[in-house]
């Protein structure tokens, strides 16, 4: 399974949004967001969402931009020093982790790839967060099928 993930934070009004792409024969995608938050934890919070409804045991191959790259690697390689924040999320996502195969690249988010369109979502996400609060919604598939490289 293939999944795309990009983070979106704004520093000044504290709000932060995610986005996933999914391809596993079908695709699918979900975008949320939060106020009150970090990058990180909105990365985070992104996988944790893509991996919510999938079987154990399907091996993964995870797309991020560089920050949420950075911040996903600590799951797949942990630091000698862990992490002290976000422990929820962390613990969850090492549960649906635990027993995967799974890879971890860096994408780029300036080009017509499934991690532009993420990181696009992203921002929206974290622009509805400011205003609505936290939030997690589908991208419509009629959006989806007009990704390049899916």
């Amino acid at each position: 399974m293939r999944i795309w993930i990009a983070a979106a934070h704004d520093a000044a009004h504290r709000n932060g949004g995610w986005a996933y792409v999914r391809a596993n024969g079908e695709i699918a995608g979900r975008a949320g967001g939060e106020r009150r938050t970090t990058r990180s934890r909105m990365a985070l919070a992104g996988l944790a969402a893509a991996l919510q409804d999938q079987p154990a045991g399907v091996s993964l191959a995870v797309v991020a931009p560089r920050p949420d790259a950075l911040v996903l690697h600590t799951l797949l390689k942990p630091p000698q020093d862990p992490p002290a924040d976000d422990l929820d999320l962390r613990a969850a996502l090492a549960k649906a982790l635990a027993g995967r195969a799974w890879t971890l690249a860096i994408g780029d988010p300036k080009s017509a790839t499934p991690t532009a369109f993420a990181a696009a979502w992203a921002d929206l996400a974290g622009d509805k967060a400011k205003t609505g609060g936290a939030f997690t919604a589908a991208i419509p598939r009629t959006n989806l099928v007009k990704v390049a490289g899916l």
